[in-house]
């Protein structure tokens, strides 16, 4: 799919996003809060902290508001929330994976629930969907971090399982357990990556015509714009001109 990044199509329309960026903020809190209560506030002793603090670097997060939702951990501060994987199915048949952070079971239910049944989708039972997809870990640098071929040696060398690239990014993809040194590696050869996380990857994708389209994104802006939706993942592609039609 040459002319923009796969993950960003697959993994949601991040543009809508980022013109929240004070909602945006608000949810990297709440994952750096949990990652630190989970384990310990040391970035160097937590892996699951040091990815969501570095995902809040590579969002402009500042630091001010990074050490905040560490220290509120450590304090014993805040909401105590749970982590929850909706699945369900959207328009053309697309499969979507919710991940969400909630303080609130039944409201999250309600809200992602809503979301679907306006939006042309349907909420189905766990596991409806994931055995789609494969739980991997995702690392993705900048076009600007080097070519394919500079890309391909250092993820080669670091114990990566496959990379993508495309005109905007480099993804870089391995198991799941391998992530945290495959981009540690990384980090040292090529720099600080602009995405660091675990993500669903499809086996398979459908292809969604502009219609579709359309509802499709509607329903991945309605779950975005809920607080305790922290990511949402898909195994659609829109083709670049229906992408460039819709916006």
């Amino acid at each position: 799919m040459a002319g923009h990044s796969k993950f960003k199509n697959i993994m949601h329309r991040k543009g809508a996003q980022d013109k929240k960026r004070s909602a945006m903020f608000s949810k990297l809190s709440r994952e750096i809060t949990v990652a630190a209560k989970m384990g310990t506030p040391d970035v160097d002793m937590n892996p699951r902290l040091r990815l969501a603090v570095n995902n809040a670097k590579a969002q402009s997060m500042p630091k001010d508001n990074i050490q905040r939702a560490i220290d509120k951990a450590s304090a014993n501060e805040g909401d105590d929330y749970e982590e929850i994987r909706y699945e369900g199915y959207g328009p053309g048949g697309v499969a979507l994976i919710v991940e969400a952070l909630t303080d609130n079971r039944n409201r999250t239910a309600t809200n992602v629930r809503t979301a679907f049944s306006k939006n042309g989708g349907n909420l189905g039972a766990s596991g409806s969907v994931s055995h789609g997809f494969e739980r991997l870990g995702l690392i993705v640098y900048p076009a600007s971090a080097g070519d394919e071929e500079k890309i391909l040696e250092a993820a080669l060398e670091a114990g990566a399982e496959d990379i993508q690239s495309g005109e905007e990014e480099h993804e870089i993809w391995t198991a799941a357990d391998d992530l945290h040194e495959v981009a540690a590696t990384l980090e040292k050869a090529l720099g600080e990556a602009e995405t660091v996380k675990l993500a669903w990857k499809p086996n398979l994708t459908v292809d969604v015509g502009e219609r579709d389209a359309e509802v499709l994104f509607k329903l991945v802006d309605a779950l975005d714009d809920d607080d305790d939706v922290q990511t949402v993942w898909g195994n659609y592609e829109v083709s670049d001109e229906i992408m460039e039609k819709l916006g």
